[in-house]
C-alpha cells in the first residue's frame, strides 16, 4: 500500500540502501521522511518512497552534484530525464577534454611531445604601434570563454567611439589561467583615436574597467591555430612550441603570450583559422 508507513530499517531494506544514507538524504533534502514521531525523534516513510530513494541512489553514483540530483527527482519524468541528458552531455564532454589531456600528457612523460609540437609552423611578424582599449579581468579557465566574449564585444561597441577597429583584437595573459590560477588576462581591441578613446574611457569605462594604452611596436613569434585546435591540450601544445621554437632560435621572450583572434568564430569551420598564439620576442 502506498499509504503504509515503513520504519527506517524496513524502508531501508526495502530501497536496498543504508539507514546512514537516508539519513543523509534527509538531511540534504533529497528524501524527507513522510513522519518523524516528536516524542522518540523514530523516521517513518511510505512505501511510495522507494523508488525515489533508489533514483538518488542511482544518481549519487553518477558523481551528480545534489543541487543536480535535486532537480532531476522534483521534475521527474521526461522533465527529469532532460536534466539528466543534459548533465551526462556535459560529463562526456568533459571526460573526452581529459582523455586528450591525458594522451598529451603520456607523450610528453614518454619524451613524445615534439610529436604534436611538430603540427605548428611558427614564424616571426612585425606589428606597428598601436592604440588599444582594454578590460583586464582574474578569471578561472572555466569562466574564461564567455568573459573573452562579453568583454571583446564591449570594447568591439566602444571602439565605434574611438574612431573603429584597427587591428585583430587579442587577448593577453599576464599569467596562467587554470582552474587553479586565475591570471589575470586582458581582452584588447586596437583602435584610431587616442584621444578620443581616453575620453571615452574617462566617461564611461569605469563599468568595465576599460583603459587605454599605446602598444609599443614589436616582433612576434606565432603561430596560427584552427578552430577545433582552440581546446585543451591542442592550444596547450601551441603555446609550447612556440615556446620551444624560440629557444632554439635563441630569442628570447620580451613579454606576456597572447592570443590574436582574426576570423569570425561563428562563421567558422573546425579546420578554418581563426587564431594566432604568440610571443613578443627579442
Amino acid at each position: 500500500m502506498t499509504d503504509e508507513l515503513l520504519t527506517i530499517g524496513a524502508f531501508a531494506a526495502r530501497a536496498r540502501l543504508s539507514a546512514k544514507a537516508l539519513r543523509l538524504y534527509d538531511r540534504l533534502g533529497l528524501l524527507p521522511p513522510a513522519h518523524v514521531d516528536e516524542a522518540s525523534g523514530y523516521r517513518y516513510y511510505r512505501a511510495a518512497q522507494v523508488e525515489r530513494a533508489r533514483l538518488v541512489a542511482m544518481l549519487r553514483r553518477l558523481d551528480m552534484p545534489l543541487a543536480r540530483i535535486a532537480e532531476v527527482v522534483e521534475a521527474g519524468g521526461p522533465a527529469g530525464a532532460d536534466v539528466l541528458a543534459a548533465y551526462w552531455a556535459d560529463v562526456e564532454a568533459r571526460v573526452a577534454g581529459q582523455r586528450t589531456l591525458a594522451e598529451y600528457l603520456r607523450g610528453r612523460l614518454s619524451g613524445r611531445s615534439s610529436e604534436m609540437y611538430g603540427k605548428f609552423v611558427v614564424e616571426t611578424v612585425e606589428l606597428p604601434e598601436q592604440v588599444v582599449i582594454t578590460e583586464r579581468r582574474h578569471t578561472l579557465a572555466d569562466e574564461l570563454p564567455a568573459w573573452i566574449g562579453a568583454s571583446l564585444g564591449r570594447l568591439e561597441a566602444a571602439s565605434r567611439e574611438c574612431g573603429g577597429v584597427t587591428a585583430a583584437p587579442f587577448v593577453v595573459y599576464y599569467s596562467e589561467v587554470s582552474m587553479e590560477s586565475d591570471g589575470p588576462a586582458e581582452s584588447c581591441v586596437p583602435v584610431a583615436d587616442e584621444a578620443a578613446a581616453r575620453a571615452w574611457a574617462t566617461e564611461h569605462g569605469r563599468a568595465w574597467e576599460t583603459q587605454v594604452r599605446v602598444e609599443p611596436a614589436q616582433r612576434f613569434a606565432y603561430t596560427r591555430v584552427t578552430k577545433a585546435q582552440v581546446a585543451h591540450p591542442q592550444l596547450m601544445a601551441a603555446f609550447e612550441a612556440v615556446e620551444e621554437w624560440i629557444r632554439r632560435e635563441g630569442l628570447a621572450q620580451a613579454g606576456p603570450c597572447r592570443e590574436i583572434y582574426f576570423a569570425d568564430w561563428d562563421a567558422a569551420g573546425p579546420d578554418d583559422a581563426v587564431c594566432d598564439v604568440a610571443f613578443p620576442v627579442k
